[in-house]
């Protein structure tokens, strides 16, 4: 059972603009059985812009019933029921977005016949309702309307199910769509891939990439992804992947790694969010001008390699009023103490005073020291052997002079004393703050075998 809707709005964005006008059809693949048709009063001016297109006046919609007053009839004639529209997301995010408003979070799976239509009936020059409907002879009354254009996609859908007589590939498109997946996404390829460990790249219709993940499943986390609709731009990505493309890391520090350098080789339009909100700040160490060790934080940025990064700013600030504490340090030294002065924890004897220079600042930095070391790796030269991508092979990630050099894989048979087997199957990649993180944490969080190099 289908519910066909159009509806006639204040402007183009759902955030800021309201509905003027809703109809909807309920159609059971044969014939309409039911319909609902209304003017909304948007409480709020139509644009006269918006009028010349519409024909909809304020005068039309003041005593027209409000949203919330027509709002618990949608959802029973949507209930259960596939959402189709023409452009469909434009309706559906209008719709979600008023219901948003009324603490209501309206769900429904959706069919769009623009795109439906570009699969049945490829080629034409224009997929607009009206030159659409034009091509194919379908007359369309009282255009600009809500329940004219309604009534026009309700005609167009029962076309697209008369051409398509073999049926198979709109029963595949309604399967996709349903779940808000694109028309061209082929199912069969989720269960082709591997569960093992690895990077996985999504491909929108274009064969352009949009987004690369990592995970121990790959399966698994696609499967996840193709459900997920947590938050607008989950639900956005999902429905515009068409192909999916992997590659298998053996564990989880590689695909840690390769993620995190793929990321940052093709920014991915939907990894660039995360990219902008995570760890946008850092710590940075320096010394002051009377050579005191000193910790700050700071956004980051390119130039710099911070110690660590966090998210917020909170996160930071409390990351470094655990290690002042810890290690005896000055708050104003760290820059958490802003006033003139000797710091507050001066007055209750818990500083030396290197803020008011009564430590030496060869005794304060002994001290600072040790808590750089917790920054640092505890070795400088080592080797990260784990898991290869097969049962033959290790992976190996090098740790030379405190920076990352890159990973590699080795055959079992060549693991031997000779370090130089080792090294020469290290593919260099960039290091940066991310990537010593990343290290740095799988360490502390993980067993690993480790080769610890004096040298």
């Amino acid at each position: 059972m289908y519910a066909i809707i159009d509806i006639e709005t204040t402007g183009i964005k759902p955030s800021l603009e309201k509905i003027t006008e809703i109809a909807v059809f309920i159609f059971d693949g044969n014939q309409i059985i039911d319909r609902f048709s209304t003017l909304v009063n948007p409480e709020r001016n139509i644009p006269y812009q918006i009028t010349k297109i519409t024909g909809i006046t304020n005068q039309m919609v003041a005593n027209a019933p409000k949203f919330y007053e027509i709002a618990k009839k949608i959802i029973e004639l949507t209930e259960n029921r596939i959402f189709i529209a023409h452009n469909v997301q434009f309706d559906y995010a209008f719709l979600k977005e008023e219901f948003k408003r009324l603490g209501f979070n309206y769900k429904r799976k959706t069919l769009c016949t623009v795109k439906l239509s570009r699969k049945i009936i490829p080629n034409l020059p224009s997929y607009s309702l009206g030159n659409l409907c034009q091509s194919i002879d379908i007359p369309i009354f009282n255009r600009h309307r809500a329940a004219g254009n309604a009534e026009a996609t309700v005609k167009l859908f029962q076309k697209l199910l008369e051409i398509d007589t073999r049926k198979k590939p709109i029963l595949a498109h309604l399967s996709a769509t349903e779940n808000g997946l694109h028309p061209d996404f082929e199912r069969e390829m989720v269960e082709k891939l591997p569960e093992k460990a690895g990077v996985y790249y999504f491909f929108n219709q274009y064969n352009k990439l949009i987004y690369i993940g990592k995970s121990i499943n790959i399966k698994a986390r696609v499967k996840q992804h193709l459900v997920n609709d947590s938050t607008p731009k989950a639900t956005e990505m999902r429905s515009k992947i068409v192909d999916i493309g992997y590659e298998l890391t053996g564990n989880e520090l590689i695909a840690l790694l390769l993620e995190s350098d793929e990321i940052k080789k093709h920014l991915p339009i939907y990894n660039r969010a995360q990219l902008r909100i995570s760890a946008n700040y850092g710590i940075f160490f320096s010394f002051t001008e009377k050579k005191y060790l000193s910790f700050e934080i700071a956004k980051n940025h390119k130039d710099e390699i911070p110690l660590t990064s966090f998210s917020t700013l909170e996160a930071a600030k409390s990351h470094l009023e655990r290690i002042t504490e810890e290690f005896n340090l000055c708050q104003k030294i760290n820059g958490l103490y802003n006033h003139s002065g000797a710091c507050f924890k001066y007055g209750i004897k818990q500083c030396k005073g290197a803020c008011i220079e009564q430590e030496t600042s060869d005794d304060y930095n002994q001290r600072a020291e040790k808590a750089l070391e917790t920054f640092e790796y505890k070795h400088q030269n080592f080797l990260v052997i784990g898991e290869g991508r097969n049962a033959d092979e290790k992976s190996v990630v090098r740790i030379a002079n405190g920076k990352y050099i890159g990973f590699g894989y080795i055959e079992n048979v060549l693991i031997s004393n000779d370090l130089e087997f080792l090294f020469d199957c290290i593919k260099p990649r960039q290091n940066n703050r991310d990537v010593q993180i990343i290290i740095k944490n799988y360490i502390e969080n993980n067993k690993t075998e480790l080769i610890i190099i004096n040298s």
